[in-house]
């Protein structure tokens, strides 16, 4: 298992250092992190017998839905899994399978209870296969009660807040035999824990995201989050810092930054700090080259904000800036607390300070009480601030949200028309907005050999552009520069220069 040189907070050598110091004849600790560990040494155990019954490694099968929160959190579930003794497998013919779902749109729960029923049989054929459910939509509890009554072959259901608990419920799955024959729910309504140093094994060895903040505050009327994700929670920012330097001594040289709403960083620490200040001190980390962050609400993009991004060397020139709509009465039925007025402010200051940042956004589509004016609002913004692109999104009614319960849901027929309007228009500017850049030199990312062409590579520029180009799979994780030959409208063919 490769471990050394992935790890964000301590290499394998560490690790193992504190798991050979626990004594498994004691009680389990009541603190964390050190309880989970007990719990990963007494997993190791486990593993080590069970793979000489079968004569074969343990495999385990992770599969992610929704944002990049989720895929964080699924790189802390596998670093657990790998640290415990199991091997990471695309198969979901694992001996554990997870879910890390999402629950924003109605389309993302489908999909679960979807594959859920595809497991029935494969759970007939290995009784001993876990399966264990996990992310956002298992904070909701009318989703769980579903699951106990339909889906049956489910092991172990846990929700956003305590993730770090899963060493200790798998324990309890596999050891207990009073819970070997039950589904283990353990769903928190919230919490104030924030548990650090626990393993977690990054997709890229060269690049990674770091939580900064977990949860929001913003209750917009449409939006699940701060229900599933609960109240904001900043970590500290010397955690932080910390945490990144060490990502920096393994390899890693671009840092995304990540929270629901990054921009409100920091306002409940004992001694509150800003995001811009955060942004200051991760500048001064020696070999860090990149750092990129998601997501801003505009509500609380400050002018100090602006003049940092301005005056950086490192933070990459790209802003998702979420839009949601154009339209200044929606906005504020949306419990947004901006107005148009206010974002094209936003949007005028930021080119005026990086004249070459790339803007891209959310709009929703069909919000109830959408009118007419209102979506052509919305088309007249996208057209005036000229977006590189935008992710677009029926609006989509979740229980237990304001909007769930409005007048005025507009019908799915004259949403999807609208859609497509705005679908047409966001791809033309993109388009537009891509192909200004043809014949430039950019400084590229290498993240990948080019699935579709083993002869090219794929990377990233600091506008979060992707370009394919010719070259060595040896590049990869490195930084080369890129003539962008020519734009195919969503990505670039490219030539080192």
């Amino acid at each position: 298992m490769e471990i050394a040189g992935k790890k964000d907070v301590m290499n394998r050598k560490e690790i193992e250092k504190r798991l050979e110091k626990i004594d498994l004849t004691l009680p389990p600790p009541e603190t964390e992190p050190e309880r989970q560990y007990y719990f990963i040494r007494l997993l190791q155990d486990w593993a080590e017998k069970k793979k000489k019954e079968l004569g074969r490694p343990l495999y385990a099968n992770i599969t992610t839905f929704g944002c990049q929160m989720n895929a964080r959190d699924s790189e802390k579930i596998l670093g657990i899994m790998q640290m415990a003794g199991f091997e990471e497998t695309e198969s979901e013919e694992a001996d554990f399978l997870l879910y890390n779902t999402c629950t924003v749109r109605e389309n993302a729960n489908l999909k679960v209870y979807g594959r859920l029923g595809q497991l029935k049989k494969q759970k007939e054929k290995n009784p001993d296969m876990v399966i264990a459910l996990c992310g956002c939509m298992m904070q909701e509890k009318e989703v769980v009660e579903k699951i106990g009554k339909s889906y049956r072959n489910v092991d172990i259901i846990f929700g956003t807040h305590n993730i770090f608990k899963l060493a200790e419920l798998l324990s309890i799955k596999l050891l207990d035999q009073r819970a070997k024959q039950k589904m283990l729910i353990d769903i928190w309504d919230g919490t104030e824990e924030i548990v650090e140093d626990l393993p977690n094994e990054r997709k890229y060895s060269f690049k990674g995201g770091v939580n900064i903040m977990f949860g929001c505050n913003n209750f917009c009327s449409y939006c699940i989050v701060p229900y599933v994700r609960g109240r904001e929670r900043s970590r500290e920012p010397e955690d932080i810092i910390a945490e990144i330097k060490c990502m920096v001594q393994d390899g890693v040289k671009e840092v995304m930054l990540l929270g629901q709403n990054v921009n409100s960083y920091g306002k409940n620490l004992k001694n509150p700090v800003t995001f811009a200040e955060l942004l200051r001190r991760a500048e001064e980390i020696e070999g860090l080259e990149r750092i990129r962050f998601m997501t801003s609400h505009p509500k609380d993009l400050s002018d100090e904000l602006i003049q940092v991004m301005a005056d950086s060397k490192k933070i990459c020139h790209h802003m998702h800036l979420p839009l949601q709509s154009g339209s200044s009465r929606l906005l504020k039925v949306m419990n947004r607390r901006y107005t148009k007025e206010d974002y094209l402010l936003l949007v005028e200051k930021l080119r005026k300070a990086v004249p070459d940042i790339a803007l891209t956004t959310d709009i929703i589509v069909g919000f109830p009480g959408e009118t007419e004016e209102d979506f052509e609002e919305t088309l007249d913004l996208v057209r005036t601030v000229g977006y590189d692109n935008a992710f677009t999104f029926l609006y989509s009614k979740r229980t237990g949200t304001p909007a769930a319960s409005m007048e005025g849901q507009v019908l799915p027929e004259v949403a999807k028309e609208r859609f497509d309007r705005l679908l047409t228009e966001v791809q033309q500017i993109s388009a537009q907005k891509a192909a200004k850049r043809t014949g430039t030199v950019h400084t590229i990312l290498v993240e990948e050999v080019n699935q579709q062409d083993s002869s090219l590579l794929t990377g990233r520029g600091s506008q979060n552009f992707l370009v394919h180009f010719p070259g060595d799979k040896a590049q990869v994780g490195t930084f080369v520069n890129v003539r962008l030959e020519e734009s195919k409208g969503f990505y670039y063919l490219g030539k080192q220069v």
